[in-house]
């Protein structure tokens, strides 16, 4: 009964992932998008989140806004269930059912279980990331790299090796943690204290403060994570093998010696506009 109970929470976790990540893609590829832009000083005009969709929704219409949901959705099978089983299965060992652990704990908890998770399912998020950007140059007139996740798949084995496949796991698992550490966390301990001082009762009240909460606390912490991690996933290698970042530190340094300190926080509003619903759908 134990082993069914967990498979069925382990299904549930993963369905409900994947139509939150379906419900919330179009936020997604806007903030991807907008941490994609000023990486080269040829894109030095200004761009807001209105912009890209309409360029979008000009170029590629509607099913633009989808454009990498399919590795988006396979990411989600492994690394929504893996972060979210190992996190209630930590907190739940570490401490009796009538005591609560603090925040600070729900937090290292929360990141740890975010990295493992992580870990797994980096190339899913790697393809995800260069579908989204493909998009991008269709909209300048150039060639899209990829005909689909399959195609990505493949081209990336043969072009990069296996290893490829795990490109920017560094600041993606860096992301992970903050992002989960955030997330997991502050919803966790939001709708308890939304709870227990009688703001709301356990219901879509509670769910949605809590999901706002968390959302804001998670984007804060991950943004300039985020920011790295989007840009280190999309560079391929040249024909010579060289590669615009050597590693996440570069890629750190770059952003802000051309793009200022600011650079960080690209997306900032799309990523939190996306992690509150992506977490009230969930």
């Amino acid at each position: 009964d134990g082993r069914k109970a967990h498979t069925t929470k382990i299904a549930v976790t993963a369905m409900s992932a994947m139509a939150a990540e379906t419900a919330t893609f179009p936020v997604d590829l806007i903030k991807t998008r907008l941490q994609l832009h000023g990486e080269s000083l040829v894109s030095s005009r200004r761009i807001s989140a209105v912009r890209v969709v309409a360029e979008i929704l000009r170029n590629d219409g509607i099913l633009g806004l989808y454009k990498g949901l399919s590795p988006a959705i396979i990411r989600h099978m492994f690394y929504t269930p893996i972060r979210i089983v190992n996190y209630e299965f930590l907190r739940n060992s570490l401490v009796p059912a009538d005591h609560t652990l603090s925040l600070s704990s729900k937090a290292i908890i929360g990141g740890i279980s975010g990295v493992i998770a992580q870990v797994v399912a980096s190339p899913a998020d790697l393809v995800k990331v260069r579908m989204q950007a493909d998009s991008r140059m269709v909209s300048q007139g150039l060639q899209p790299r990829y005909c689909g996740p399959v195609d990505a798949f493949n081209k990336i084995i043969q072009t990069e090796g296996v290893r490829g496949l795990w490109k920017g796991m560094v600041p993606n698992v860096q992301r992970a943690f903050l992002v989960n550490m955030g997330e997991l966390a502050c919803y966790d301990h939001a709708k308890r204290f939304v709870i227990n001082n009688n703001i709301a009762n356990d219901d879509i009240y509670a769910h949605t403060l809590s999901s706002i909460m968390s959302g804001l606390s998670a984007t804060t912490l991950s943004c300039p994570a985020d920011v790295i991690k989007t840009r280190m996933m999309n560079q391929a290698a040249d024909n010579q093998g060289n590669c615009k970042y050597k590693n996440s530190y570069d890629c750190l340094v770059k952003t802000i010696r051309v793009e200022g300190l600011k650079a960080l926080w690209k997306g900032f509003f799309p990523t939190w506009a996306r992690l509150g619903p992506w977490q009230f759908v969930f």
